[in-house]
């Protein structure tokens, strides 16, 4: 292409964007989406807001480190800088061929994020990331770069600059300015630099060894040492304040070969893998312990069945309530945390919000207990997918120092659900049946995300992953460390086709070790998000179907043996397993439940309704073996004396310190029905059970409390317990989701709409838009206007302003104006529209050429 056919360079972001498709524009949106929430007016706004402070961060904290190396290495660069100098200052004097090959891509990705713009001869990044990547005193740069020559002989006196420049063997000048050009130029310039350093003291390289990689800030007395004059009086430290020196850029970028860093990182670390085990070893493994979380889960609620602990002032679970829940799972705190937290986000269990507030199970988790059994698992796997709950940090302090409790507040961290994604789709990509190995894990998700915390073992990304393999292992979904059949399934196809890096693994990649495909070059490590609701109801479906095959079939047998103990070989059918709960105690849980009947239980049977033929006939039905001789006589020599001690027929009682209110109650002909009698001067019997004595007396007038055996006031609940309704907690969104499809071509178009009728050449004489402000004409000459465009077909632009005193700019061709309306084709919108004349602030024609 002739220069004369190169379209002209843009003068600013905004122009960059007007120049991109909608394709690129569209990318744009989706990986920075806080940029149409609310969607802009035009593309000017477009660009404003993508250089904003908050905007930026963001943007920055989701780029891979090679990436972000690229933009600090622009930040170090002059502006504008070209494509060469930034590949001098990414790939060294020495051209890295791994760096040669990554920059385009890093570049394309900056650009793509409006981060950079500008062709290969002038690319400039976006004026508020060079602020926050710069080096400066107050905020040093990752590159441990310092400020350039003529930043730091900013404030110095020209006669100090002009001894500098002699010193170091150049001439003297008529000015500051082109003496510190004349510096600059020697300090880039490699030849003059190695002949200048050729003549230093080996201690005054030491000097500059010490600097050059950073921090470049040193102390120096009042009166420096010989070594340290010999820098000072050549320029090659710079004072920056009493006491500081400061290596000047240029010299550490001459002493580094041309880096801006010490290690550029072109290509992401390898996750390896440490085992590989057979696939149906792992699916297995894992659907093993996907079947005691779901048993784990319904001992919780079980536990928690009649109103479980109380819920604390501030939310949450006391520290004696999840010991208890701890010991009655027979796990550690930490894992009892997660399956309360689990049970939580699965909407399961809640507060039932009484005064005497408590946690119980919710209706939903009746439902969920009638479903199949892989169904249940994919509902917890699922929930703990989106879950930004975490229940890793229970147990430690907030940032005013108080204690984080399980379902207390304080335990959402919105970063939880991207980082458990990430983690299973690097364990997707390696060969099915591969365990990895977490250090390599981790060390790639601090590749891709470097800003998202500090860079060591304990930032809040890298302790977000290691709760994620563990919990992934605890729930099934990974076993003996290797992803499942059933866990590749619930990320999804989406989730695949989201992940580049998984071309190039071939048949192969088996063997301990292995390692995964390193990045083509022109690719870049795909953001993972979760799956939209409908991707991840089909992917959930997937896993369970998967799931199914694997775990055990439930049972409706049991193996009664002589030592008065009966044997489940596996899972039980909900009826089975219900009434054994009631006639025996578990003794022993595993692969195999151990129940154990003694006489306590036997009894326990009988006290619910049934008789010792009952249970003769439900274990002989249920039981592979027959029923042994001193089961059978357990039950009736248990029966036999059960009853032996009668309740008659007053089934309550009255009891009142002061007998004359018993017998005020006595004489009232309502209590007739209640069948009351006097046992003694305090006492009053009754017919009526408790429940219904206590609502004949309220009626009556009284205020009685029931009361317990040992005599203490009695707050009755039913058997069950059950919270209201509740909705599972919602996940706390890491900033604005990803646009839709249908949502970023609407907020395409009106941005698209609004720029046009921004840019738009209007004819000379009329009022041009200034900062967006609307046209303004008189209602007579917007009609006129209007009826003549009608007769000529002309293009006009109007401003508008809608039902909801939303203002808007438009281009429109009039078709026809009747009634206080304008029917037009609104080229904005690309449709035809109505508008009401009083609501159009003005009007303005268009230049013949407008197009």
């Amino acid at each position: 292409m002739s220069t004369e056919d190169r379209p002209p360079a843009p003068r600013s972001l905004a122009e960059a964007l007007r120049a991109r498709g909608d394709v690129p524009l569209g990318a744009l949106l989706r990986s920075r989406p806080d940029l149409i929430t609310p969607v802009p007016t035009d593309l000017t706004q477009l660009a404003t807001r993508a250089g904003t402070r908050a905007s930026v961060v963001r943007a920055l904290e989701r780029l891979d480190r090679f990436t972000l190396q690229t933009a600090e290495a622009l930040a170090v660069a002059a502006e504008p800088a070209t494509y060469d100098e930034l590949l001098g200052l990414t790939a060294g004097d020495d051209a890295d061929p791994a760096v040669v090959a990554a920059l385009p891509h890093a570049l394309d990705v900056l650009r793509e994020q409006a981060l950079v713009w500008g062709g290969d001869d002038r690319l400039r990044l976006v004026r508020t990331a060079r602020e926050l990547l710069a080096p400066a005193p107050q905020h040093p740069s990752p590159t441990g770069l310092g400020p350039t020559v003529q930043e730091a002989t900013a404030g110095m006196s020209p006669g100090r600059i002009q001894d500098i420049v002699t010193t170091a063997g150049l001439s003297s000048t008529h000015d500051s300015v082109s003496a510190v050009t004349a510096l600059t130029g020697l300090f880039t310039d490699r030849a003059r630099m190695a002949t200048l350093l050729a003549d230093a003291p080996a201690d005054s390289l030491e000097v500059l060894e010490r600097l050059v990689w950073g921090p470049p800030y040193g102390q120096v007395t009042a009166d420096p040492a010989a070594r340290l004059r010999w820098l000072l009086d050549r320029g090659l430290l710079l004072p920056t304040a009493p006491g500081t020196v400061v290596l000047p850029r240029e010299v550490a970028l001459h002493l580094r070969r041309g880096l801006a860093h010490r290690t550029p990182e072109p290509v992401p670390p390898v996750v390896e893998a440490v085992a590989v085990h057979r696939p149906q070893v792992v699916d297995s493994t894992a659907a093993g312990q996907a079947y005691t979380a779901l048993a784990t889960v319904e001992e919780l609620l079980k536990d928690w069945d009649e109103g479980g602990p109380a819920v604390l002032r501030a939310g949450g679970l006391s520290v004696r309530d999840l010991k208890r829940t701890a010991v009655a799972l027979d796990v550690p705190e930490p894992v009892a945390a997660f399956w309360v937290e689990l049970a939580y986000a699965a909407g399961l269990i809640a507060s039932d919000g009484e005064a005497d507030e408590r946690y119980a199970a919710t209706p939903a988790y009746d439902e969920w207990l009638e479903a199949p059994a892989a169904e249940r698992w994919s509902r917890l796997a699922t929930a703990w997918l989106a879950a930004t709950r975490t229940a890793g940090l229970v147990g430690g302090r907030d940032a005013k120092d108080r204690t984080l409790s399980a379902l207390g507040p304080g335990l959402d961290r919105s970063a939880a659900p991207e980082v458990r994604h990430r983690v299973l789709a690097l364990l997707a990509v390696l060969p099915e049946g591969a365990a990895p190995d977490d250090g390599s894990v981790l060390a790639r998700l601090r590749w891709e995300r470097p800003l998202r915390g500090a860079q060591h073992e304990d930032d809040p990304r890298t302790r977000l992953a290691r709760w994620a393999l563990s919990e992934a292992e605890l729930l099934g979904v990974t076993g003996r460390g290797a992803l499942s059949a059933h866990g590749r399934a619930l990320l999804g196809a989406a989730a695949a086709a989201r992940h580049p890096e998984a071309e190039g693994s071939g048949p192969g990649d088996s063997g301990p070790g292995d390692k995964l495909p390193v990045h083509h070059h022109h690719h870049r490590p795909a953001p993972i998000a979760p799956l939209s609701p409908a991707e991840q109801a089909v992917a959930s479906a997937a896993a369970a179907r998967l799931l199914t095959p694997q775990l055990p079939e439930p049972l409706d047998h049991v193996l009664l043996q002589a030592d008065l103990t009966a044997v489940a070989p596996g899972p039980l059918r909900r009826p089975l397993a219900d009434m054994l709960g009631v006639l025996a105690d578990v003794e022993s849980k595993g692969g195999a439940t151990v129940y154990r009947f003694t006489p306590g239980s036997v009894r326990r049977a009988l006290d619910a309704g049934q008789a010792a033929s009952d249970l003769h006939a439900f274990l002989a039905a249920h039981s592979r073996t027959p029923v042994p001789q001193p089961l059978a006589y357990l039950i009736d020599d248990v029966a036999r004396r059960h009853g032996h001690l009668r309740v008659g027929a007053a089934s309550a009682y009255v009891r009142c310190d002061d007998d004359a209110v018993l017998n005020e109650i006595l004489a009232d002909k309502r209590a007739a029905g209640l069948g009351l009698r006097r046992l003694a001067p305090t006492v009053l019997a009754a017919q009526a059970d408790p429940a219904g004595l206590l609502e004949g007396l309220r009626v009556m007038g009284f205020a009685p409390a029931a009361e317990s055996a040992e005599g203490d006031v009695l707050i009755t609940r039913a058997l069950a317990h059950r919270t209201p309704p509740r909705t599972a907690p919602e996940p706390v969104p890491d900033g604005p989701p990803v646009p839709d499809d249908v949502l970023l071509a609407a907020a395409l178009r009106a941005i698209r709409a609004g720029d046009l009728a921004s840019t738009t050449p209007r004819k000379p004489g009329t009022a041009p838009a200034v900062n967006g402000e609307l046209p303004r004409t008189g209602s007579a000459e917007t009609l006129a206007t209007m009826q003549a465009a009608v007769l000529t077909g002309e293009a006009l632009w109007i401003g508008y302003v809608n039902a909801e005193g939303t203002a808007s700019q438009r281009v429109i061709a009039p078709i026809r104006v009747e009634g206080g309306f304008v029917t037009a084709y609104d080229h904005t919108a690309d449709e035809v529209r109505t508008y009401p004349l009083h609501r159009i602030t003005g009007v303005a024609e268009l230049a013949d050429d407008s197009g």
